[in-house]
């Protein structure tokens, strides 16, 4: 979610905002309970990667992507992260395999226009994303990181060389959370990958903390609408939607 709900949103809309998630995922199996098809039409495939904690706004952050005209899948960041990570238990290899299970399943879904997956993440999700998705350019035509916890990462500067795709992240200068997401960590992401030529864009928040662009003690809603217009400025680049 990009933007704070007002106390005083009339009923009409509040009951749109609780139901339209629960409409647009019943358009999809009901053994695709994770996968949010767009309003109307097929529509390319994002994969959205959560952090931990309360998956409610990462909910409605996928939502707001499937109502841009995408289909989503919304995959737990603990399913796809980097094993350095202190709070991912899986593998690297059971990461990349749920990121691949992710990917075929989304695109498998009769909703869904063949291609390429954008991969939108956050925070724990977002290494994952950066560590496993970011190389592969066959499946994935580029990945949006917001404040991805890769500060525990061994050798970060191997995995930025290894991006092979339009890579955005989207930082706090004042992110401190367990030290999962620290800013010098993005700015030796992006300077050491670029000198590798991989293409990495950071954009920084000077004000900002973690999970700015939710709902909460952290929220800024300026960078908040700013990160989400960068993000659907990136998704029409690198994965457009059909013409109608």
């Amino acid at each position: 979610m990009h933007a704070r709900l007002p106390f005083f949103m009339n009923i009409p809309t509040l009951l749109a905002r609780i139901l339209t998630p629960l409409l647009l995922a019943a358009t999809w199996p009901a053994a695709a309970a994770d996968f949010i098809a767009p309003p109307t039409g097929a529509g390319p495939a994002v994969v959205v990667i959560s952090g931990t904690g309360n998956q409610a706004p990462y909910r409605w952050y996928a939502v707001d992507v499937a109502r841009l005209g995408y289909a989503v899948a919304l995959v737990p960041g603990k399913d796809v992260c980097s094993a350095s990570s202190s709070s991912c238990s899986k593998t690297d290899a059971e990461s990349a395999e749920n990121l691949q299970k992710a990917i075929t399943e989304l695109q498998g879904q009769k909703d869904v226009t063949p291609g390429k997956v954008v991969v939108i993440s956050f925070s724990l999700g977002g290494g994952g994303a950066l560590v496993h998705a970011a190389p592969i350019s066959k499946q994935v035509a580029g990945v949006v990181a917001y404040y991805p916890s890769i500060s525990k990462i061994t050798r970060l500067d191997d995995v930025a060389a290894r991006v092979a795709v339009p890579t955005l992240i989207l930082s706090g200068e004042k992110d401190k959370f367990f030290d999962c997401c620290l800013i010098d960590s993005m700015r030796t992401f992006e300077s050491t990958g670029r000198a590798k030529g991989a293409p990495i864009e950071l954009v920084v928040y000077p004000n900002a903390d973690h999970g700015f662009n939710f709902d909460g003690s952290r929220y800024r809603p300026d960078d908040g609408a700013d990160a989400w217009e960068r993000t659907k400025v990136f998704l029409a680049r690198v994965l457009p939607l059909p013409l109608k």
